[in-house]
């Protein structure tokens, strides 16, 4: 007997109706069956999440009203926690996309990337990855140097940057800065991602050739 699962539910916000409705368009071709819900305002967002099936999926803009990244990501996360975050943004300079990922989110897709790129990305979300989708040349991760690391990092990374260096697993580094091992998760998956490595192995070696203090 076939299993039937019900559509996903996503709820796409920004402020401009006409990107909002672009975004929805975008997420139909990826997802045709999916079941979306537009939110202009993070009071609308909340409004729409409370009702009807629990979301599966946020996509919301970086800035628009009600819109605090460093509260509600974190609120999110924990309110939604089966839910992936996706912020969707102009503003993609390395810091920022850093920021975002250890806040909690699951993608960053800036907005001047093609619709074909948002497509891949919304895809590769889905399928469980962490996903940075940005034209901004300093987030050609391979290229980047250990000083353009250690300049991009938040301080917190470099904490578990340093711990990942002394070869901590995800629990012992949770223990050690009293943190969640989901959160330590977000950073190690950003962190493998700026070094361009695969593994927590070559993040180790690469990171005990730095200056982390």
């Amino acid at each position: 007997m076939q299993i039937q699962t019900s559509p996903e539910r996503i709820i796409v916000a920004d402020d401009h109706p006409i990107f909002r409705q672009g975004l929805c368009r975008i997420i139909r071709i990826s997802n045709p069956e999916a079941e979306l819900a537009e939110a202009g305002s993070m009071d609308e967002v909340m409004a729409a999440a409370s009702v009807g099936k629990t979301p599966d999926i946020f996509v919301l803009d970086l800035l628009f009203p009600g819109m605090r990244p460093k509260e509600t990501i974190p609120h999110l996360r924990q309110s939604y926690p089966k839910a992936s975050i996706i912020i969707v943004s102009m503003v993609d300079d390395d810091r920022t996309i850093s920021e975002i990922m250890a806040l909690g989110a699951d993608g960053f897709i800036g907005k001047s990337v093609s619709s074909d790129q948002m497509i891949t990305a919304f895809s590769d979300v889905r399928d469980g990855k962490f996903v940075v989708m940005s034209t901004t040349e300093g987030l050609q991760f391979g290229l980047m140097t250990g000083l353009d690391v250690l300049r991009s990092i938040t301080p917190r990374q470099r904490e578990v940057l340093n711990l990942l260096a002394l070869e901590k697993s995800n629990k012992e580094i949770a223990r050690s800065l009293n943190i969640s091992p989901f959160t330590v998760r977000i950073h190690v998956s950003a962190l493998l991602k700026m070094m361009n490595v695969k593994t927590r192995a070559e993040a180790a070696s690469r990171a005990a050739s730095l200056d982390l203090q």
